[in-house]
């Protein structure tokens, strides 16, 4: 009902202002009608290798990786992801409630934004409360990201000592990743002006002068989902309205689980797979 409500406004706009209210209008409909980043890559088969090999990425090793890790860790590996992401944004100086913003719009969709302030409230560093406020926050995430069906009460989450001191690691590697390829452009940012019918959602992590960077913490190597996933924020990133994104010369992906960088020139990717993805993936006409 919202939905059509809003189209109906828009349809109804003075002709003055029809241009602008029409491509509003457009984007409004193809968010409703496309599905997320995530989800297109799982329906999408991909030629032998990806449209971008892993392969083709030049990795770099900053440091300490995995052995300095606790191996067991209490909480899902997605939300201690979320955890360091968002952290990071917050130690980097976006303020808390930006910093968490998907989650905090995850707590409206379950009435619970007040549970989810309080939390935030909590948030004050890198200290071992701020980290378990932290990951109960990220859990509702999946509210806003996903379904509700899939919401786990945060109370239930409950990091242990081994997961909180890995957090805190992994966030001090990525503020120090960030003195040697920073400093940071943007981050938790969305693509308006470039979704479409097929992709109608979808968020990335960061940018810095040159680079559009994904932030992974999986002990698995990169995959050809993980790529696409990069590919398609770049060239989502170029259509959308965010200026910065002309600016990109690299994709990059940083592993702070790993402590590694893994990254390749956007002019190293052909102009086949460019348009193939343009194309076919995201759905663009031209």
């Amino acid at each position: 009902m919202k939905e059509k409500k809003r189209i109906n406004e828009l349809k109804g706009k003075k002709s003055k202002e029809s241009n602008n209210e029409f491509k509003e209008m457009a984007e409004f409909i193809s968010r409703l009608m496309g599905c997320s980043v995530t989800q297109r890559i799982k329906q999408v088969k991909q030629p032998f290798g990806g449209y971008l090999n892993p392969k083709a990425l030049t990795d770099t090793i900053l440091g300490k990786g995995i052995e300095e890790l606790n191996p067991d860790e209490s909480t899902h590996p997605g939300l201690v992801g979320m955890a360091v992401d968002y952290l990071t944004r917050f130690m980097l100086g976006s303020p808390v409630q930006d910093a968490f913003k998907i989650s905090l719009l995850g707590s409206r969709e379950i009435k619970e934004e007040k549970k989810a302030k309080k939390l935030l409230h909590e948030i004050k560093g890198l200290d071992p409360n701020s980290v378990i406020n932290a990951v109960k926050m990220c859990g509702f995430d999946v509210c806003y990201r996903s379904s509700v069906i899939a919401y786990k009460p945060v109370d239930l989450i409950v990091p242990d000592e081994a997961t909180i001191g890995n957090i805190i690691i992994m966030v001090k590697r990525s503020l120090e990743f960030f003195k040697i390829y920073g400093p940071k452009v943007l981050d938790g940012f969305s693509f308006e002006g470039g979704y479409t019918c097929k992709v109608g959602s979808g968020d990335g992590d960061f940018t810095t002068k040159d680079t559009l960077w994904d932030f992974k913490v999986s002990k698995a190597p990169i995959k050809k989902e993980q790529t696409l996933q990069l590919l398609m924020y770049w060239r989502m990133g170029l259509h959308s309205k965010n200026p910065e994104f002309k600016n990109i010369k690299y994709l990059g992906i940083y592993n702070p689980r790993m402590n590694k960088v893994s990254r390749i020139a956007v002019e190293q990717i052909s102009e086949e797979v460019i348009n193939s993805v343009d194309r076919e993936v995201i759905g663009y006409t031209k």
